[in-house]
């Protein structure tokens, strides 16, 4: 009987008061009834937040923003048509005697698993896919790999398109193909997947890892400028989370001092700086297709580049280091860094669909701002740089640094599928020697929760999202 009434607040009472219920009963619902006991409404977190955005103070009485559309059963009622009344918005149903007392209630959780990320494959891919089967095109020749090559270079506005068979081969390719090798030395960022510094170290290179922006996690050119020695050779900047970098200056920097820029684009198909998309300022730049990338094969990359010598360059080293007139003639040593035609049918209708994908990214993450904002120790990704216009890759925020395991831990114990930011490289032992002075990215890296961003994610969910955030915070 306690834990009803934890449940129970009265008529009269003030937003603050019903509040303070919520909070106690841990339901996300208060159940308001009047002087004489009788239930006239049901009240969840999510209408007190919304009142509070209208303008409502904390003293303001609920009485008059009490609704008689709410859900209820009666005593006796068959468990059945209990069942029937509980939605995506209804979780906690009151039961009610024949005086309309609270006497009991029930509650419906599903546990439902929200995932992180999930690919979108609701447009040609399957036609596509079975094209390329039924023409026993099955391996690394086909006609889908050219059409993906050419459609998805198009969109980046690069005039070539080199598929490969992952993101992390796509960079080595590139650093290859630019020639860098032993006494060369590449500039990396502190916050990034390991592949970006992976694929220096088997050129043989020296990676020279260097601190981020605090206001755009990216890699940030005043360390970048600070890093050039005479043995340096190449930038890879990484557009992390769907933020670009700041490519007017790093263009400025690589063009001063004659270096190259090859850009990991692996989280940011379809970014911009200063209107023009990530992927069309490097020498070479490089994408991943993995699948909770922005559009996938499942597995997969690409080389992207204006430059003829590089694209015919690549394609050689892509396919072993065999010549393109005579067949098992091999001019250098290469690579199978090959994608099947089968995945290049998957990215060829994925590609034509990429705006609207990238359409609905930007709406989810709208939502996860209207949500959340005002709750004070929660920043969302900075969405308002001047010149940049990030996507939602995945919808990141940063938490307070004491907070964040427990948050997490909170969230993967309801079935919510989250990721801490990437550990910085300069922490980790076997990249660690490599790192100049990384103070940012290792403050930044510890407060940094990836939240889910897939298609079953809808207003419901980020609502118990953030409840469990804010129980916690």
């Amino acid at each position: 009987m306690m834990e009803l009434e934890r449940l129970i607040c009265s008529d009269k009472a003030t937003i603050r008061d019903v509040m303070m219920c919520i909070d106690r009963n841990a339901e996300g619902t208060a159940f308001i009834t009047d002087d004489t006991g009788s239930l006239v409404g049901v009240i969840t977190d999510g209408d007190i937040r919304r009142l509070l955005i209208s303008g409502y103070g904390l003293q303001d009485s609920v009485e008059t923003h009490i609704s008689s559309d709410f859900v209820y059963a009666r005593k006796g009622d068959d468990s059945t048509d209990i069942i029937n009344k509980f939605s995506e918005r209804i979780r906690i149903i009151p039961i009610v005697d024949e005086n309309r007392r609270v006497v009991d209630y029930v509650g419906y959780d599903e546990n439902v698993h929200i995932p992180l990320a999930q690919p979108q494959l609701n447009g040609n891919e399957y036609k596509y896919l079975m094209d390329a089967f039924f023409s026993t095109w099955i391996s690394s020749t086909g006609e889908y790999i050219t059409r993906f090559e050419e459609s998805f270079s198009n969109y980046c506005g690069a005039q070539y398109g080199v598929a490969t068979s992952n993101g992390t081969t796509a960079l080595h390719l590139a650093l290859t193909a630019l020639g860098i090798g032993p006494g060369d030395e590449v500039i990396v960022p502190d916050i990034t997947f390991a592949a970006t510094i992976n694929a220096v170290i088997y050129t043989g290179a020296t990676p020279v890892i260097v601190d981020i922006e605090e206001n755009s996690w990216c890699i940030d050119p005043i360390e970048i400028e600070k890093a050039i020695t005479p043995r340096t050779k190449a930038i890879i900047p990484v557009h992390v989370y769907g933020q670009p970098c700041d490519m007017g200056e790093i263009c400025r920097i690589a063009e001063k001092n004659k270096l190259y820029i090859v850009e990991d684009c692996a989280e940011a198909h379809g970014a911009e700086w200063n209107h023009r998309k990530v992927g069309s300022f490097g020498v070479i730049s490089c994408f991943s297709f993995f699948g909770n990338k922005v559009i996938t094969t499942g597995e997969g990359g690409m080389c992207i580049t204006d430059s003829e010598k590089l694209n015919s360059k690549m394609r050689i080293l892509r396919d072993h280091g065999m010549s393109r007139e005579r067949k098992y003639y091999h001019e250098v040593i290469g690579f199978n860094y090959r994608m099947t035609n089968m995945q290049a049918a998957i990215g060829t209708a994925q590609v034509e669909r990429i705006d609207k994908i990238l359409e609905w990214r930007t709406k989810l993450e709208e939502q996860y701002r209207e949500t959340f904002g005002g709750i004070e120790g929660v920043i969302l990704q900075n969405n308002n740089l001047p010149g940049r216009k990030k996507i939602a890759w995945l919808v990141s925020v940063l938490v307070n640094e004491d907070k964040r395991d427990i948050i997490l831990a909170k969230l993967k114990e309801n079935d919510v599928d989250v990721r801490a930011f990437f550990i910085p490289l300069s922490e980790m032992d076997i990249y660690r020697k490599y790192a100049l002075n990384c103070r940012v990215s290792r403050k930044i890296s510890r407060m940094g929760i990836n939240l889910p961003t897939a298609y079953e994610v809808n207003g419901e969910s980020i609502e118990r999202i953030r409840n469990m955030i804010c129980s916690v915070l």
